[in-house]
């Protein structure tokens, strides 16, 4: 415990009567009580004339810079690096040191060329083809195609014969190559069939197969009415060809209730087509 005398100087009148006040909160309760184990006096001062203090606070320190360290992209040093190997770029370095305005829509910045605004590449293959990687085997270009991945560089870069470069580029890319686009138009919404009128105006024609044998039978034709959704369980036989089904079809479906306007079938659509021309055939030899 302190037993030494301090004093406390404060420029907040209320905290003359710290002890006198009533105490509301927990904190304040906490703070009051370790106080009062100390000796010690508050001292009220103004602050006009605190001005030793307001001087300290308010000191307004000034100083020169002595250095500015600037972080250069490793990208742009190998790019610089590049300009040596390429003459037209050592000619436009020379040329636009001497005289900014020698050449129309090229300038000199911090040691890199643009044009038009975009970084000049010049015929620094290896620079091409890290930029190209960048744009298009990246997430950011998610390997697109030819035009967007041009349209991509172009906002940034610029050389010689860029849109071929690309083209050639995305061509070699094993990804884009194995990759196959549907070029046909977007299928909409699915329509739903049409209500019947009358029952067995239109039926739906199906196979389960892989059925254990029953009498000689391991498969069968489902046949259902889409307007009373009355069936036909016909038993049949694996394998079945397109004058089998139509032959079993007039035997146990056209017999009783005649020749529908349309079969929905899930087969393929020449087996489906054989079906319906037998089925005609069938029906003028009954007629």
């Amino acid at each position: 415990m302190q037993h030494q005398h301090f004093v406390i100087r404060t420029d907040h009148k209320s905290l003359q009567h710290l002890t006198e006040q009533r105490v509301s909160t927990k904190l304040q309760h906490k703070a009051l009580i370790k106080l009062m184990d100390l000796q010690y006096s508050i001292q009220y001062k103004k602050g006009v004339n605190n001005a030793a203090a307001d001087a300290l606070s308010r000191c307004d320190h000034q100083g020169n810079v002595q250095a500015i360290s600037e972080c250069i992209p490793t990208w742009i040093q190998r790019l610089q690096e590049g300009y040596e190997d390429d003459d037209h770029a050592k000619q436009l370095l020379v040329e636009l040191a001497l005289t900014p305005g020698s050449h129309q829509n090229f300038e000199l910045q911090n040691g890199v060329l643009k044009y038009k605004g975009r970084v000049w590449v010049g015929n620094n293959k290896i620079a091409q083809n890290h930029i190209l990687v960048a744009l298009h085997n990246s997430g950011l270009g998610g390997h697109s195609g030819v035009s967007a991945t041009y349209a991509r560089v172009k906002q940034l870069f610029a050389w010689p014969s860029l849109k071929q470069s690309v083209h050639d580029f995305v061509r070699q890319c094993q990804i884009c190559q194995q990759a196959k686009t549907e070029r046909i138009k977007t299928p909409g919404l699915l329509q739903p069939l049409p209500i019947p009128d009358q029952a067995w105006e239109i039926i739906s024609l199906d196979f389960i197969e892989g059925l254990p044998p029953s009498d000689n039978y391991n498969a069968l034709l489902v046949v259902i009415d889409k307007f009373t959704k009355y069936g036909h369980f016909i038993p049949i036989k694996h394998p079945f060809t397109a004058l089998q089904i139509a032959q079993v079809f007039m035997n146990n479906v056209y017999k009783l209730h005649g020749l529908p306007k349309t079969i929905i079938s899930d087969r393929d659509r020449v087996f489906t087509s054989a079906i319906w021309q037998q089925l005609f055939k069938m029906s003028d030899t009954k007629l």
